[in-house]
């Protein structure tokens, strides 16, 4: 654990993060960042989960005053199992883990028992700690019956490995429960592991509410995660060879992730969403329709007004991405989208804006596909960028990601004055056609195309840069829609009333 001298024994709002804010710019991050800040009068302490340490860099952003403690975390890194000793283990604790497991099987048919995140169950004196899960009989014996009931047709060997990579941060987190500062709310920003630690720390102080802010689907964006990644085994035990077995174990993966999500959906009060789709998915896996609720992402208005007047009187003949350069924002697709345009706009110039150091790998195959196409002189990395410089000078803002949740940069270019081409995920479609009948009066706001689509991508984006009144059209529609639906105090006083309703009424997260 890393405090970055930021320490407190008790705030009002503990906030659980995982993989965003403060290590990451954007997205997520920059909304945790205008949350602490839009509610000065509270105290927020901040614990991060990430995977490695060497997959994150420097702090990002100035942090609020009003944040008076940071935890940082590491799943995968610096544990060290003790010499393997001869153990009987805690039977009765394997008990509940099994039953713990057979309720991920059985669910939701099942009622949910709070004793699963009881933190006494991962204690090594009246549970099972993460010594006694690799080396007692009673953990052996469990591992090899559920291996040989439901996966037999696999290497045992992987099995094990993976296993124990699947419950190794389990026990992480509850350490991390145990020396959690006091609050008055915990609010965690996701699922995974940011909501189980969210879930233990409600289970085991009951009086404390646990808030939940879904800005995506987690799940569907680890799925996407584990079908892109090389499947690695552990490096002594690479034995197999079969796909199958890497399908399988992918599968063990999801159904782990959607199993946490579960455990949260169980304890959290209330279970925010930021639109439909997203909210609809809550309640198919799990969540209470009557916890679940909608807000969403806004931008200051006020702030971004003074943009429009500082666009120029013409169309500007360029295109720009503002997001991570990150695989789920498929920078390919916008570079062979900006080609296609190139050779119908000739002037065109394709700006890809935002943090480059978190996939280095991917950033130096986009950056080589740009070299192999001849596209040095129109398509630019500009880094990390002040958007308030950027929005004025662009023609469209275009998003070519395969998954987003409802993005923060569509309704900023929006509250800018600029149209905006997008994939169709998330919350994208409805952001730019609008979500019901009042909201789709106001028009389109630009255009939606398939994934994995450049040249569809690229004569949306001809249509509306050559066509003026189109192009005037969306401006319109784009502003007037961030003006009713999208304001950043209407989000603001939505969670200003959740917090207060948690801290004067903390058993409505037991209801």
């Amino acid at each position: 654990m890393n405090s970055h001298a930021l320490t407190a024994e008790e705030a009002d709002i503990i906030l659980l993060l995982e993989g965003s804010y403060p290590y990451v710019h954007g997205g997520v991050s920059s909304w945790v960042h205008t949350i602490i800040k839009g509610f000065p009068q509270h105290r927020f302490a901040a614990i991060f989960v990430g995977g490695q340490e060497s997959d994150y860099d420097e702090i990002k952003y100035d942090l609020p005053s009003n944040l008076v403690h940071l935890e940082t975390h590491y799943l995968f890194s610096g544990h060290q199992a003790k010499p393997p000793k001869p153990c009987t283990g805690n039977r009765e604790a394997i008990a509940l883990v099994e039953e713990m497991h057979e309720w991920f099987k059985a669910y939701p048919n099942n009622p949910f028992n709070k004793q699963f995140c009881n933190l006494k169950l991962f204690d090594s004196q009246c549970g099972i700690d993460f010594e006694q899960f690799l080396y007692s009989e009673s953990a052996w014996d469990f591992l090899t019956e559920q291996f040989e009931t439901h996966c037999t047709d696999t290497s045992f060997i992987d099995y094990f490995w993976t296993i124990r990579q699947i419950h190794h941060p389990i026990w992480t987190l509850a350490n991390i429960a145990k020396n959690t500062p006091k609050g008055k709310i915990y609010h965690s920003i996701s699922t995974g592991y940011a909501g189980y630690l969210g879930a233990l720390l409600h289970y085991n102080h009951p009086d404390t509410p646990l808030i939940l802010t879904e800005h995506g689907l987690y799940t569907k964006e680890r799925r996407i995660d584990l079908l892109r990644a090389e499947w690695e085994t552990h490096e002594h035990y690479a034995l197999h060879t079969d796909i199958t077995e890497d399908n399988y174990f992918r599968s063990l993966w999801e159904r782990y992730f959607e199993s946490l999500g579960r455990i949260c959906y169980e304890a959290a009060t209330p279970i925010v969403s930021l639109f439909n789709a997203t909210n609809d998915y809550q309640i198919t896996h799990g969540a209470q329709p009557e916890r679940t609720m909608i807000i969403p992402n806004g931008t200051s208005l006020k702030d971004m007004e003074i943009l429009k007047q500082q666009r120029p009187k013409t169309i500007p003949p360029i295109i720009g991405l503002i997001g991570r350069v990150v695989p789920i924002k498929d920078i390919k697709t916008y570079i062979h989208a900006s080609s296609h345009l190139k050779k119908q706009i000739p002037e065109l110039q394709a700006w890809i804006i935002g943090p480059t150091e978190e996939d280095p790998e991917y950033l130096a195959t986009c950056e080589k596909l740009v070299e192999n196409i001849g596209a040095e002189d129109y398509v630019k990395f500009l880094g990390t960028q002040d958007v308030h410089d950027i929005f004025p000078k662009l023609g469209l803002m275009v998003l070519s990601s395969i998954s987003e949740g409802l993005p923060l940069v569509v309704i900023e270019s929006f509250a800018a004055a600029l149209p905006v081409v997008a994939t169709d995920v998330g919350a994208c479609r409805e952001l730019i056609f609008g979500k019901d009948e009042d909201d789709k009066q106001f028009g389109a706001a630009g255009d939606i195309v398939d994934i994995a689509n450049p040249r569809e991508l690229a004569n949306a984006c001809y249509r509306l840069l050559t066509d003026e009144q189109a192009w005037l059209k969306a401006q319109q529609a784009a502003v007037l829609r961030v003006k009713k639906y999208y304001d950043l105090e209407q989000m603001f006083t939505a969670y200003h009333k959740i917090y207060e309703e948690a801290m004067t009424w903390p058993e409505l997260a037991l209801n």
